[in-house]
């Protein structure tokens, strides 16, 4: 079988192999002299082998990749004509060497700052004359420099070897099945760059699994990891500006103002005798707009309408991005997403963040969330950050009907964590959980009949009432309702569980749902903050009373008001505040958007909305409780150059503990 493959395409897979084998050497190496995983189980440098072993495979069929094209368009030809002997040889020395360079480059930035290769390595570069005086006073340049040589002309040699051995086999085969193996190879090296079976690639973020560093950095690839880093290369912290505005921020949240310090140690003097769990629920593209609640013209929302009636809900709370996964980052990270070019999440450099969700000593730690962890690396954002994670995702749940590309459906979501809730709850172990759902989004997958819940059909809505309502089409408007039907139908399995009367549950909008303009909300509408306008309610009869509370308030602001509710004795690190609070009057509510295509950040206190551009200053102050569209910032100097200083704190701030919010070795 073997001998009827042509000779090109074992020419393809042969190289490919000795890449990996080549760059598996060097992970060896690195193993053996600068990996510190000697306090580590087996168990997790077995998977730390395993995953760096897909990430390298990954990156020996990118690397061979080009050459790999060329050699299937040409077939036979390839070998037939001593420029592509050429071109091969002279490809595979740049390619070892390329690589070689990269792995001693990133062997010696472990060994100083015992992280991998990123894109943040380039500010050596800044000044090549005291960065290559370190490396000559440090390394044995001259010796490497020859040792590199002697590697060129060995792979040169290995190549012209590898050519010889494949280029007078050739057997005549037919055009068709020539396609079938050019289909074929070009299929197995994309599954090698995929690497993954699930829905999403193989990415960065599953290296993050174990809350060991060590761990965690031995499992990447450098030469991935730096590019995929390389994007966020100019993402970072202006000191000038941020230690002007430092004293507004410290202010604000009643920070000392002589040392730049964001922590805030809350010690409760009495905590309860059995501790609460809390529930965490993120309601996919849910706004205050579309919730009947709130004023909808439709009865979208009857369950939820019923229920915030008994919970203490905060009216006017903000998400700082409309996004799902800057929402999520947001919320676990207690920092706002203000990343422009991609999500946060995305950014490998923003992991291992000093958290409040990873604080709740003694309970059990839980996500949940129908579809794949990959998505938006989002798994990075929860493993990187909390200790003793329990993921459940695809693949993890007994029951798994895949509904859409998001996963299992809201029921089936709901009805499994409610299966692992319940057996923590049986076993006395008290739990914090965040459950991620996703059938209110497109493509709007909901079943023809679940329990009590029945879609609308198109005849059983108004164009009128449809238009007047702002939802864009009733299947639409039927992801919301399966999504207010199965929060109350999880509520009543609490219940029934027995978890229900000790839990504390939060639940919060990630963003609104895109929806046409109507009369009511017009003018959030209008100033595109409409996206970021969300609910957020506690449900907690035995912890809270029931009411309204006005003052504005923001996304980052979620973890703190829980976990002061249940009393946990906590650091805060982040820039979120307790909305429980009452002494506390000082909020606003921290937006990133874009006006005019331009990146743009928000802050809204009280009825006053101030927007300002990041590159052209464009600033603008209005009054949401006025129907008009004015700019009365003239009108009004001193309050908006007050909340043009709150906002550019909020701001540099933000950007400040991206990068230095890190979690202190241990």
């Amino acid at each position: 079988m073997f001998k009827k493959i042509p000779n090109y395409i074992k020419y393809i897979f042969t190289n490919v192999f000795f890449l990996f084998a080549f760059i598996a050497l060097f992970r060896i190496l690195f193993y053996a002299f600068f990996s510190q995983l000697k306090n580590v189980s087996s168990a997790e440098i077995a998977k730390a082998f395993w995953l760096g072993f897909r990430f390298d495979i990954k990156l020996a069929v990118i690397t061979f990749f080009p050459l790999a094209l060329l050699v299937l368009i040409m077939n036979y030809l390839f070998f037939k004509n001593t420029v592509y002997k050429k071109i091969a040889n002279i490809y595979l020395v740049l390619a070892y060497l390329t690589l070689t360079l990269f792995y001693l480059f990133d062997f010696g930035y472990y060994d100083y700052l015992s992280i991998r290769l990123d894109a943040s390595s380039l500010r050596f570069l800044s000044n090549l004359k005291i960065s290559g005086q370190v490396l000559v006073e440090s390394y044995p340049i001259y010796k490497g420099v020859f040792g590199l040589l002697v590697l060129c002309f060995i792979i040169y040699k290995f190549s012209k070897f590898l050519f010889l051995q494949f280029e007078n086999q050739k057997k005549n085969i037919s055009k068709k099945i020539k396609t079938l193996y050019f289909a074929g190879t070009f299929l197995v090296l994309s599954f090698g760059i995929y690497n993954s079976i699930s829905h999403y690639p193989l990415r960065w973020s599953e290296a993050f699994f174990s809350k060991k560093n060590a761990v965690n950095q031995f499992a990447l690839n450098p030469v991935l990891y730096f590019f995929d880093s390389f994007a966020y290369r100019s993402e970072g912290v202006n000191m000038e500006e941020f230690n002007t505005y430092y004293p507004v921020i410290a202010s604000h949240l009643d920070l000392p103002k002589d040392t730049i310090s964001f922590e805030r140690k809350v010690v409760f003097d009495s905590t309860f005798t059995k501790k609460p769990n809390i529930v965490i629920v993120m309601m996919e593209s849910v706004g205050i707009k579309p919730m009947s609640y709130y004023g909808n013209a439709i009865k979208s929302t009857p369950k939820m309408d019923v229920l915030l009636k008994s919970s203490v809900n905060f009216s006017n709370f903000y998400v700082h991005k409309s996004g799902t996964a800057a929402s999520v980052f947001a919320s676990v990270t207690g920092l706002p997403d203000i990343e422009d070019v991609r999500t946060a999440s995305r950014n490998p450099l923003l992991q291992d963040q000093r958290i409040l969700f990873d604080q709740f000593t003694d309970y059990e730690k839980l996500y949940f969330l129908g579809g794949s962890a990959n998505w938006a690396n989002i798994r990075g954002i929860f493993q990187a950050n909390i200790n003793g994670l329990k993921i459940f995702e695809e693949g993890s749940y007994k029951t798994e009907n895949r509904a859409d590309v998001w996963g299992i459906d809201d029921y089936e979501l709901f009805k499994e964590s409610d299966k692992e809730l319940k057996k923590l709850h049986e076993k006395n172990k008290p739990f914090v959980a965040y459950i991620q759902t996703a059938s209110n989004h497109i493509p709007f997958t909901v079943p023809d009949e679940k329990e009590s819940y029945k879609p609308l059909k198109e005849n059983e809505v108004s164009a009128d009432l449809l238009k007047k309502s702002g939802f864009k089409s009733v299947a639409q408007l039927n992801a919301l309702r399966y999504l207010d039907f199965n929060v109350a139908r999880f509520l009543e399995r609490a219940k029934e569980a027995g978890y229900y009367e000790n839990t504390i549950f939060a639940f919060f909008g990630d963003h609104n749902t895109a929806m046409n303009p109507t009369e009511k909300y017009s003018k959030e509408y209008d100033l595109n903050i409409q996206l970021q306008h969300v609910p957020f309610f506690i449900h907690a009869p035995k912890y809270v009373k029931p009411k309204t509370i006005s003052k504005n308030g923001k996304l980052i602001d979620l973890f703190p008001t829980v976990i002061n509710l249940a009393k946990i004795n906590h650091t805060n690190y982040t820039l979120g505040n307790n909305l429980l609070d009452s002494t506390n009057t000082k909020n606003a509510s921290f937006v990133y958007l874009k006006i005019n295509g331009e990146p743009a950040v928000g802050l809204l206190q009280d009825s006053l909305y101030y927007s300002k551009t990041i590159v052209t200053k464009t600033t603008g102050l209005y009054n949401l409780n006025k129907k008009e569209m004015n700019d009365i910032k003239s009108d009004n100097l001193l309050v908006s150059r007050k909340m043009d200083s709150l906002l550019e704190a909020f701001y540099h701030a933000t950007k400040y503990l991206y990068f230095n919010n890190k979690k202190l070795p241990k």
